[in-house]
């Protein structure tokens, strides 16, 4: 009767429910970053990439602002809001990470430089290995508290962001010797990122319970709510001040507000111990829903003016050609 009482005592049935719910979701998350950087990776020509980095101006501003502006923003917020030494760990890693293959859909939108936003996402995401770590160490080092220092997981991080360059690695030879197949893995690489996202909710309220409610606290959702938005306006002011022509604004724009939210659960969640992280791991896709939410309204703001626009145009370019006759009448 005792050994039965020991053995039912030594593993509660909710210890292995939330093992094996914790399992699923790291499987979900890198099998659905894998997709997705191989579908980023369809996305990248060498021919293009080449052709801007032999005039590498509008990529040098733009990954300024993707590794000056973010993770200095991610920073400040944390500060601002007065997070915990573990909240503001996990907006930085946010702020950190490259950008994602989200911020090409919005750059077609809003009719920017498509060979600058894919050279964009290439070189951030190939810079990623040696910046990434590099910022969170020299940011890191004002957020510490207590024991939270020397817990963060660099070899798990550099490790994460190696292994992430395989799927693109295959995306480009993809591209490069079977481009034919390019559009059905993009579009399923879309399709899995909402999926995998919607996966990832349902077993996160699951598996955390009311502890997830601690990342719609008012200073997270503040926080992430101000910083997609400060990346996009900071994007466009910078890339301004360069006097980069009006396409490539709205490029830098999308490419400085839209991270690779996909990576950024995926080292939260895989890299980190549950102790130290939490329910943290769930920010990202908060963050995910303010991106989408302001990037869609900027696009529609942008539309909106672009139409308004060409009917002022058509509207003066008709009185120009109706002014002719009347001034030839009177002469």
């Amino acid at each position: 009767m005792e050994e039965s009482t020991s053995l039912t005592s030594g593993a509660p049935p909710l210890a292995f429910g939330q093992q094996a719910m914790d399992k699923a979701l790291n499987a979900i998350l890198i099998v659905a970053l894998f997709v997705i950087m191989v579908s980023l990776g369809c996305t990248m020509e060498i021919a293009k990439i080449t052709t801007h980095l032999r005039k590498p101006k509008g990529v040098a501003i733009a990954v300024i602002a993707q590794y000056g502006i973010m993770p200095l923003t991610a920073f400040v917020l944390g500060k601002l809001f007065q997070l915990s030494a573990t909240e503001s760990l996990a907006i930085l890693i946010c702020g950190c990470c490259p950008g994602g293959n989200l911020s090409n859909i919005f750059s077609l939108a809003l009719r920017g430089d498509m060979n600058l936003s894919i050279v964009m996402t290439t070189c951030s995401t190939l810079l990623a290995i040696g910046l990434m770590p590099l910022l969170l160490y020299l940011y890191s080092g004002g957020l510490y508290e207590g024991d939270l220092k020397g817990k963060v997981p660099y070899k798990g991080i550099i490790t994460s962001l190696v292994l992430m360059l395989i799927p693109c690695a295959i995306g480009i030879i993809l591209n490069e010797k079977k481009p034919q197949y390019t559009g059905v893995v993009i579009k399923a690489g879309m399709v899995l990122l909402l999926v995998s996202s919607t996966a990832i909710i349902v077993l996160s309220v699951a598996n955390m319970g009311s502890d997830i409610m601690v990342v719609f606290s008012p200073s997270l959702l503040g926080s992430s709510a101000l910083m997609p938005f400060i990346g996009f306006l900071l994007g466009y002011v910078l890339s301004a001040v360069f006097k980069l022509n009006d396409r490539c604004r709205r490029t830098v724009c999308m490419e400085t507000g839209c991270q690779n939210i996909q990576l950024c659960s995926t080292i939260l969640k895989v890299a980190f111990t549950r102790e130290i992280i939490g329910p943290l791991y769930f920010f990202p896709l908060l963050y995910l829903l303010f991106q989408l939410g302001e990037g869609l309204l900027l696009i529609l703001v942008f539309r909106i003016y672009d139409r308004i626009k060409k009917r002022s145009g058509k509207y003066i370019l008709l009185l120009y050609f109706v002014r002719i006759p009347i001034q030839t009448i009177y002469t």
